[in-house]
């Protein structure tokens, strides 16, 4: 067996996401079986060089995990040969300037989304990425969700005939700070920041639906602040700025439309904090992230409307649910495989920095059409 050993630079293993679900449950649960399988006897071993700007915090996560390499200096990694990919997971105001000198360097870029917070960077960096001859990919988490992959698995069979339409839900209740520590940090609530829920979510939908059901040919959306007074991390009140709900109608390829409501400022009635609703003309799915029913329409029942009597039949339980029939595992760790493989072996590797301004472009387009009160047309992306 010969191990290749890759180095990593992962930028934002500090907050929630880019520890739990990047250091954690990915990179580190490779190196726990061993490191990555790359057949003929060839093992990549995945070896994290940590950054951040908070010394301590670095430094205790580093130790925690038996981490030797650790930094607060984002160009001296950069500018270390040994390093060959850098991993973005900051906030997002500060990743354009950090993917930027990485790409510079030399290095495969990998990063969260979005990749900016307006189309002109996140075109500029894979235009950049392009000319440097480097690989680069963009997190796009929820395609590899259980739920989606079921979901995805009935798009391909054809069990929905012609696609109508698509309904998502998604959010909950982030608590203001004042009472409860929220869940979610203050910078997402302050447009100067980075924050707002359209630049976060978007971005999901635009690859969810454009795998799924075919590319966003229109927008149009009602966007607000809902909550317009938040407290820190320090108990200190502060102005939200950013939205913190978005209200999305996509018009897709093909003729379906798809409507999808994203909220921090909803209470949860619903199996899980998302699902799809996908109807077609042969049956209809409700996807989550791990479960999905389905009712095809030779089992469709036929409601009657009348108020004036109470309902006897549950609707919930006229929908089989769709089998696992496979292993999965975590969607980040499996994204991760895909790529390291790319870096590797040359594996194609589709959801790369021009899939990431695709979501960036819808965002944009969401953030005006609630200005502006119209419809706009989503043009194709092309470098």
């Amino acid at each position: 067996m010969t191990r290749r050993t890759v180095r990593i630079a992962m930028n934002g293993v500090t907050g929630r996401m880019g520890y739990r679900q990047h250091l954690l449950r990915s990179l580190l649960a490779i190196r726990e079986e061993g490191g990555l399988d790359l057949g003929d006897g060839d093992v990549l071993w995945p070896e994290p060089v940590l950054v951040g700007r908070r010394e301590h915090a670095v430094r205790e996560i580093a130790e925690r995990h038996g981490l030797t390499e650790w930094s607060t200096e984002l160009d001296t990694v950069l500018a270390d040969g040994t390093v060959d990919i850098y991993f973005d997971a900051q906030v997002t105001s500060a990743r354009v300037e950090a993917l930027k000198k990485a790409i510079a360097a030399g290095k495969h870029v990998y990063t969260e989304k979005p990749t900016a917070t307006g189309l002109a960077d996140a075109l500029e960096l894979a235009r950049l990425a392009r000319s440097a001859g480097i690989k680069h990919g963009v997190v796009q988490d929820k395609i590899f969700l259980p739920g989606l992959l079921k979901l995805k698995r009935l798009v391909e069979g054809g069990f929905f005939g012609q696609i109508l339409s698509v309904r998502g839900e998604f959010g909950y209740w982030v608590f203001e700070g004042d009472w409860q520590r929220p869940q979610r940090p203050s910078w997402n609530y302050r447009a100067e920041d980075g924050g707002g829920i359209t630049v976060d979510m978007f971005p999901h939908w635009e690859y969810v639906l454009h795998e799924l059901f075919g590319r966003v040919t229109g927008v149009q959306a009602l966007i607000t602040t809902h909550v317009p007074q938040r407290w820190d991390e320090q108990g200190k009140p502060y102005a939200a700025t950013a939205d913190d709900a978005a209200y999305g109608i996509f018009e897709l390829e093909g003729g379906a439309v798809a409507q999808i409501n994203s909220s921090w400022t909803v209470r949860v009635n619903r199996d899980e904090l998302v699902e799809f609703q996908v109807d077609g003309t042969h049956g209809s799915a409700v996807a989550g992230l791990r479960r999905c029913r389905i009712q095809h329409r030779a089992a469709t029942p036929k409601p009657v409307w009348n108020p004036d009597l109470p309902t006897t039949e549950s609707f919930r339980d006229q929908w089989q649910e769709v089998p696992d029939n496979d292993e999965f595992e975590n969607g980040f760790r499996a994204q991760w495989e895909l790529f390291l493989r790319h870096v590797a072996l040359d594996e194609p590797y589709q959801w790369d920095l021009l899939a990431g301004a695709r979501g960036v472009q819808l965002a944009e387009l969401g953030l005006r059409s609630a200005a502006e009160g119209r419809r706009f047309e989503v043009p194709e992306l092309t470098l």
